[in-house]
């Protein structure tokens, strides 16, 4: 995800991911670009299940005091 989201590199990935070998994070990229269409599409089942999951949530309090204030 951080490859994608943030365009790191795997040396940078490890860099932010101490507990990474670069070995493991070589191994992950290259498992992705095997397997790129099928992540994709589960990254995107699981991103869309997350805002299904946050619609669902009511308005917290302090948000709907902040919607209040803007709307003055």
């Amino acid at each position: 995800m951080d490859y994608l989201a943030h365009c790191w590199s795997v040396d940078e990935i490890c860099r932010q991911h101490a507990y990474l070998l670069p070995a493991e994070a070589y191994s992950a990229m290259a498992y992705y670009f095997d397997h790129r269409s099928e992540m994709d599409a589960e990254i995107e089942q699981e991103l869309s299940a997350v805002d299904n999951a946050r619609q669902q949530l009511p308005e917290s309090p302090i948000a709907a005091r902040l919607r209040a204030q803007r709307k003055r």
